[in-house]
C-alpha cells in the first residue's frame, strides 16, 4: 500500500509539474522544484505525506470535473453554434432540460466524486489526529506555547536543575524543537494571550493554537534533518516573522543534546592569561537596511551542520569580556523577562536563554545566531521585529507620553552581552 502511495504521488507530482510550466517559466529553480524551506510538496514526515496525498486525489478529482464540463462546453458550442446568418434566427435544437436519465447521471456522479474525496479524508482526519496507538506508549510529548511573537517548547519528561541547589523543572527551549528521528511527539499546542497557528508543512501539517482550549499536532520525522515552521494565523505586528525550526536527530545525537541541555548555563572561569579589562571584539555596527534578510548563504546550504557547529563552544573565547556581558545581563534588567539557569536569572515573560548560544537561530526565528545578528537584535529589537515586548523595555513611555526607565547600551556593553550569550552553549 505504501509503495502504491509513493508511485501515486511521484507520478502526480510530475504531471502537476508539467502542467504548471508555463506558470512557472519565470520562477527561480527552487520554487520549480517545489523544495522551498516550507513546500507541502516535498514532505519528509509520516503525517504530511498523508496530508499530500488526499492533496493529490482532489486534484485529480477535480481534474475529471473539469475536463468533462469543460468538454461538454467546447462540444456544445462548436455543434451548435450559428454558421451562416440564417442560423442566427432557426429554431433552438430539441432541449434535454428534465431528462431523468441525465438529471441521475449528474446528481449519482457528483456523489461519486464526493465519495472518492471524502473516504481518504476521513482515513486522514482519524489516523493524523494523534498518534497511533501501537506508537503512544513510547510517543515524546512536548508542550508548544505560543507568544506574541515566539514559541515556547517545554519538556514535561525531561527534568533539568534550575539552580546550584539541586531544585529542578521540566525543560524548556525557545523557538528550536529537537526531536528524535523515526519516533512518533505528540505536540500539545497552548497560547498565553492570542490565537497562533502551529504550522510544520514539511512533517505535519497546520493546527490553531486557541486560548482556554488545549490542541495537540502529531509529528514523526522520517530521518535527521532541518525543518522551517511559522505561525499561520494572523496574531498582530509581527505575525509575518514568528518563525520556528524543528530539529530531528538520530537517537544517539538527541540523547547528547538532551545531557547537555540538562546542565545549568555554562559559566566560563578567567585564564590565568586574561587581562582584567573586558575589550570589545568589533567596534561598530554596520547599518542594516529594512527587511534585510538576517541569515548567510554558508547557514542555507546545509542548516544542520550549522545546527552542529553551534553545540561547541567558540574558539578563542574572552573570559573577561564573558564576565562584563554576564553583569550587565543582571544590572541592565535583562534577567526580568529572560530565565538562565544556574546564573541568578528568573525571568519567564521572554524565552528561555539557558543554552541560547546552541541555537541556530534568533528573534523568534528571523534571524542566524551569530555575532553580528545577534547585536543587531541587541541594539534595536523594533527595527527587527515591531511591537516586540524587548523593544517596549528599551524605551517605555511614562502616562505623559515621556521616556521613562529605558534600557540604554553603549556599544561596548552590546558587544559585551554578545560575548556572553554566545558562551550559553
Amino acid at each position: 500500500m505504501f509503495t502504491s502511495l509513493t508511485k501515486f504521488s511521484q507520478w502526480s507530482r510530475s504531471a502537476f509539474a508539467v502542467a504548471t510550466l508555463p506558470l512557472l517559466s519565470g520562477c527561480d529553480l527552487n520554487f520549480w522544484r517545489m523544495e522551498g524551506h516550507q513546500s507541502t510538496i516535498t514532505v519528509e514526515g509520516v503525517v504530511a505525506r498523508e496530508q499530500l496525498q488526499l492533496f493529490y486525489i482532489t486534484c485529480w478529482v477535480s481534474l475529471v470535473i473539469f475536463v468533462l464540463v469543460g468538454g461538454v462546453l467546447a462540444y456544445a458550442t462548436l455543434k451548435f453554434r450559428a454558421r451562416s446568418a440564417a442560423d442566427e434566427h432557426a429554431e433552438p435544437p430539441p432541449q434535454g432540460h428534465g431528462n431523468p436519465l441525465i438529471e441521475l447521471g449528474l446528481i449519482g456522479a457528483s456523489v461519486l466524486a464526493l465519495v472518492v474525496i471524502a473516504v481518504p479524508t476521513m482515513q486522514g482526519i482519524w489516523s493524523t489526529y494523534d498518534v497511533p496507538e501501537a506508537e503512544k506508549k513510547d510517543a515524546l510529548q512536548i508542550t508548544c506555547t505560543g507568544n506574541q511573537w515566539w514559541f515556547k517548547f517545554e519538556y514535561p519528561s525531561e527534568l533539568a536543575p534550575i539552580n546550584n541547589a539541586g531544585a529542578k523543572a521540566p525543560l524548556i527551549t525557545a523557538n528550536e524543537l529537537i526531536i528524535p528521528a523515526g519516533r512518533a511527539v505528540r505536540v500539545n499546542l497552548r497560547t498565553v494571550d492570542v490565537i497562533h497557528s502551529f504550522w510544520l508543512p514539511k512533517l505535519a501539517g497546520k493546527v490553531d493554537m486557541i486560548p482556554n482550549r488545549a490542541n495537540h499536532i502529531y509529528i514523526r520525522a522520517d530521518h535527521p534533518g532541518y525543518y522551517w515552521g511559522q505561525c499561520a494565523e494572523y496574531c498582530g505586528d509581527s505575525h509575518a516573522v514568528m518563525r520556528f525550526r524543528v530539529i530531528a536527530l538520530d537517537q544517539k545525537e538527541y540523547a547528547e543534546w538532551l545531557e547537555q541541555q540538562s546542565q545549568l548555563a555554562r559559566t566560563l572561569a578567567p585564564r590565568p592569561t586574561d587581562t582584567t579589562q573586558a575589550k570589545a571584539q568589533f567596534a561598530s555596527l554596520r547599518s542594516f537596511k529594512q527587511n534585510e534578510t538576517g541569515v548567510t548563504d554558508k547557514f542555507e546550504i546545509n542548516p544542520l551542520e550549522s545546527w552542529r557547529a553551534k553545540q561547541s563552544p567558540e574558539k578563542n573565547e574572552d573570559a573577561a569580556l564573558i564576565a562584563t556581558g554576564r553583569q550587565l545581563f543582571s544590572t541592565k534588567a535583562c534577567l526580568a523577562c529572560h530565565n538562565i539557569r544556574g546564573h541568578d536569572a528568573p525571568g519567564i515573560t521572554g524565552p528561555d536563554l539557558t543554552h541560547i548560544g546552541s541555537r541556530t537561530t534568533i528573534a523568534g526565528g528571523l534571524l542566524e545566531n551569530n555575532s553580528e545578528q545577534l547585536r543587531r537584535w541587541i541594539h534595536n529589537p523594533g527595527a527587527v521585529k515591531p511591537g516586540n515586548k524587548m523593544s517596549l523595555a528599551y524605551a517605555r513611555i511614562g502616562q505623559d507620553g515621556k521616556p521613562i526607565d529605558g534600557i540604554k547600551l553603549t556599544g561596548d556593553e552590546e558587544v559585551a552581552l554578545v560575548a556572553y550569550l554566545e558562551s550559553l552553549k
